[in-house]
């Protein structure tokens, strides 16, 4: 009998790596977060990662992975800064529209500018504004590198949560 921390699926060769990627990387449960900027014009733009990450404090820096495939993101890095509002639970449709391509994101959304101008987006759990510093290729996607300009957070009681290719949120469990 195999017990749940056995391994049920392994990978060593390349090409099993590449078939197995997405199985494995979906056992890890990352936040939603939507991140946005404004166009050249004014007009807001926006898309939803699900790796983002704090690197660090002193200065206060956020990352983001972004594929280089994305029809945004290059409006995104024109603009030198976004926002990253990290989505409450209950704003699973807001994940979902902003994942989408070749679509007005914002019709019906409301937000107000961040300090940068970047959307904040009502209702979201926490939001960080930043400029971006650097912008790194890796592998198919772009590591991108902010400096926070202002952040904050709501009393949303809990966070939009990713895990194996849907939407979750928090459930109480027992104390560790």
């Amino acid at each position: 009998m195999r017990t749940a921390t056995e391994p049920h699926l392994t990978a060593t060769t390349p090409e099993d790596i590449a078939d197995a990627y997405r199985t494995v990387l979906g056992k890890f449960c990352t936040g939603v977060v939507t991140v946005t900027a404004l166009d050249p014009t004014g007009n807001p733009v926006g898309l939803t990662v699900g790796s983002f990450s704090s690197v660090s404090l002193d200065p206060a820096l956020v990352a983001f992975f972004v594929g280089n495939t994305s029809t945004t993101f290059p409006t995104i890095a024109a603009s030198g800064r976004f926002c990253a509002n990290i989505l409450a639970a209950d704003q699973h449709h807001l994940g979902r529209t902003f994942a989408r391509s070749g679509t007005d994101k914002f019709t019906g959304i409301d937000w107000t500018p961040a300090t940068t101008g970047s959307p904040r987006l009502t209702g979201a759990h926490a939001w960080i504004d930043c400029h971006i510093d650097l912008v790194q290729p890796v592998g198919d996607h772009h590591l991108v590198v902010g400096r926070i300009v202002e952040l904050g957070a709501t009393n949303t009681p809990d966070p939009l949560l990713f895990y194996t290719s849907t939407f979750h949120q928090l459930s109480p469990t027992s104390p560790a």
